[in-house]
């Protein structure tokens, strides 16, 4: 029902805030931008005099030659000239319904491949031994699964994924995990208490090495790219530990057990040598690493399943396609969802809901007399609940003009590696098992996105204030 209500809320805001603009602010094309525009669009050019820009504006485009608000974009051309125009940030209706359905093919392949093998491991027995050894941690964070259920192997494997960094693999993992909870699920149209605390993990994105981010500063030209790495480990971290503490609570669950507190306490330490590790290394040597770490599991993954299966004396190639097919479906199936998700958030982005959410948290915080340099990075932080790719094409447009090491351009940074796309994963997994009741899902999800946000700035303030 929760998700129900802000779905419609997403259109209904979106349609009055672009309806406000076309009465009161003179956009006549905002209608057709929300329809039938494309990302990249442009409208409203035109020429500005030098003489009527702020000082900010001056030196940002004195230092890079563009200066961005919002969707608003100022250039300074090769002969001179100063131009003003405005830019879509996202695509309109009907594109965004085109993306949906790309999406969904090009997880038919991935989704057939690692289902295929999920399968191969399930009948060799390997899911199950996972699960055993997985399993007095897990059963304290999910006392409703039974002791050795195939689910525990499967939420490993979509965790282990993710801190690697591995988001083709976790999906296939985390709608596996999804499936098997929904197994045991007494109510299938409700989220069962187990999925609920599956996902809120999964959508804190706990990641180990933020390789992507480190690559998109690299690329423009950042003194240190790597410098972010340690501050989004933070945060993500911490993100992480506020989703447990919260659906914990909300479960009843008694997270200072021994058993919980040695996991917890063991994991943080692999991951404080890690950190330090890496750390040491050059951006060479931290992409080199996260490679070889991550496509290496992959294909130990691989070959550890097949040795299994060779053992067990199955048969491999019939297990590979019966799973494979499983994948398919699965990916077919989350086609209406996607749509509808991400139709709505294109809405809400289009009718330039968060230019006037950006504008007014900058006057707020500069009448309160704070520091508001924190604001220019926020635009990632409100995206990348609703979607991934804007998420990280704002982080990338916040360090062109800010600069990739200025303050704004590194809590971009920060902010994109500190939580997942809450609402892109409320539609995909929930909707590959046909859930209708999230309950508390949004509501613990998005709060611990704020944890990490609150994190991301103190973390930036501290690391580079």
């Amino acid at each position: 029902m929760a998700l129900s209500r802000i779905w419609a809320a997403f259109i209904i805001i979106a349609v009055v805030a672009a309806s406000f603009q076309y009465i009161f602010s003179g956009e006549k094309d905002i209608y057709s931008n929300m329809v039938v525009g494309k990302s990249g669009d442009t409208s409203k050019t035109r020429t500005l005099d030098s003489s009527v820009l702020s000082p900010e504006v001056t030196r940002t485009l004195n230092a890079s030659k563009e200066y961005k608000s919002g969707e608003n974009k100022i250039i300074r051309t090769a002969d001179n000239k100063i131009i003003n125009y405005r830019e879509q940030s996202a695509d309109g209706i009907i594109s965004t319904c085109k993306t949906a359905v790309d999406i969904s093919i090009n997880l038919i392949g991935i989704m057939a491949l690692f289902m295929g093998f999920m399968s191969i491991a399930e009948r060799a027995g390997g899911i199950r031994v996972l699960s055993r050894i997985i399993g007095p941690f897990f059963s304290k964070l999910f006392p409703e699964i039974p002791k050795g259920h195939p689910a525990m192997g499967h939420m490993m494997m979509n965790f282990s994924a993710n801190l690697l960094g591995l988001d083709n693999a976790a999906t296939p993992f985390g709608i596996k995990a999804m499936q098997s909870l929904q197994e045991i699920n007494p109510n299938k149209e409700t989220a069962s208490n187990a999925q609920l605390m599956f996902l809120c993990l999964h959508a804190a994105g706990l990641t180990l090495i933020p390789v992507s981010i480190i690559a998109a500063r690299a690329a423009v030209k950042s003194a240190n790219p790597t410098d972010i790495f340690v501050p989004c480990m933070i945060a993500t971290f911490v993100a992480t530990m506020a989703a447990m503490l919260i659906v914990s609570y909300k479960q009843k669950i008694n997270v200072f057990q021994p058993v919980v507190l040695l996991w917890v306490g063991g994991l943080s330490a692999i991951i404080a040598l890690l950190v330090i590790y890496l750390k040491s290394l050059s951006f060479q040597g931290v992409q080199s690493f996260s490679g070889v770490l991550s496509n290496g599991l992959i294909l130990l993954i691989f070959f550890l399943i097949i040795l299994g299966a060779l053992y067990k004396n199955i048969n491999i190639f019939d297990a590979f396609v019966e799973g494979a097919k499983g994948g398919f479906e699965t990916a077919v199936k989350i086609i209406p969802y996607l749509v509808g998700m991400l139709v709505a958030i294109s809405m809400l982005r289009t009718s330039g809901t968060f230019d006037v959410i950006i504008v007014g948290m900058k006057n707020l915080f500069a009448a309160m007399g704070t520091d508001t340099r924190f604001v220019d990075g926020l635009p990632t932080a409100l995206i990348k609940p609703l979607s991934g790719s804007g998420a990280r094409g704002m982080m990338i447009d916040t360090m062109k003009p800010f600069s990739p090491d200025s303050f704004a351009g590194r809590l971009a940074c920060i902010l994109q590696g500190s939580s997942d796309t809450t609402f892109y994963v409320i539609a995909v997994y929930f909707g590959a098992v046909s859930i209708k009741n999230t309950r508390y899902a949004i509501g613990t999800m998005l709060l611990a996105d704020l944890v990490g946000i609150v994190t991301s700035i103190f973390l930036c303030y501290l690391f580079f204030g």
